[in-house]
């Protein structure tokens, strides 16, 4: 039986239910399943700043098929030929890094598209064998391409990044974006200028028709993000949530020790 091959993100958009994502940067198929069956409704691989190589993304790939979980992947940049694979294999989404301007904009996402929008070349290996003998011909309305907004660039030529019609939205990095607006790194910000500009990032990017993503650090921020207006979250970590978890627990433990206050 096949896969489905339906974008969850876009089919929750066109509905304006927001969609919450979530995080692997750990090369284990075991976790990666465990954050699939957490509930979200996608999960990104990061093979951009996680510890993943090609053949753990394969592995992860095929341990995520048994759920019900959309797969995405942000690569490590708009190298076409990379993006062929990863889509070749079964993700149905990619987020490029550094996207800042409406050119490389249209060179990342022509990557993801074939012909006549897009110049990937055919040859889906496994998405052809768990999505369908079909695939080509659906490919391009499933696979989901989102631009990240991270650098002087990017603000800058908003506009014209929201106006390329082969991409479905953009993805704030907020430790780049922050480093661009003249600030430290960090996630969850509070500087009332970064939240302006996130205000007026959401809004421009819905008044294009476009997918505004986010990648948060906590429930809460998430909920900000989408009372923003943003439509694609990402709250946490596979790395992040075990590091949180097992600190807390060792806190809890030691705190309850004899002698301890």
């Amino acid at each position: 039986m096949a896969a489905s091959l339906k974008n969850s993100v876009r089919e929750r958009w066109a509905r304006g239910i927001p969609t919450i994502n979530g995080w692997l940067s750990i090369p284990a198929s075991l976790s990666a399943e465990i954050m699939a069956r957490a509930g979200f409704d996608t999960v990104t691989i990061d093979m951009q700043h996680g510890a993943m190589d090609y053949r753990s993304l394969l592995e992860i790939l095929s341990a995520l098929t048994a759920t019900e979980v959309t797969p995405l992947v942000r690569v490590p940049n708009a190298d076409s030929t990379f993006i062929t694979r990863v889509l070749d294999i079964g993700a149905l989404g990619v987020i490029c890094p550094m996207i800042s301007s409406a050119e490389e904009a249209r060179n990342f996402s022509a990557g993801a598209r074939y012909h006549p929008v897009g110049n990937r070349s055919s040859g889906p290996l496994r998405a052809a064998m768990i999505y369908g003998p079909d695939y080509f011909k659906r490919a391009n309305e499933a696979v989901l391409v989102l631009g990240m907004v991270e650098t002087p660039g990017a603000i800058a030529g908003l506009d014209e990044i929201l106006a390329v019609e082969t991409m479905d939205g953009i993805y704030v990095g907020p430790n780049d974006l922050g480093i661009a607006l003249g600030m430290t790194t960090g996630m969850d910000r509070e500087e009332p200028e970064f939240l302006r500009v996130l205000q007026d990032i959401a809004r421009r990017a819905n008044a294009r028709g476009k997918i505004p993503g986010i990648h948060t650090n906590s429930s809460k921020y998430a909920e900000r993000a989408i009372g923003m207006g943003f439509g694609f979250v990402t709250v946490c970590s596979d790395a992040g949530l075990i590091g949180a978890g097992a600190s807390a627990t060792v806190r809890d433990v030691r705190a309850g020790l004899p002698g301890r206050s």
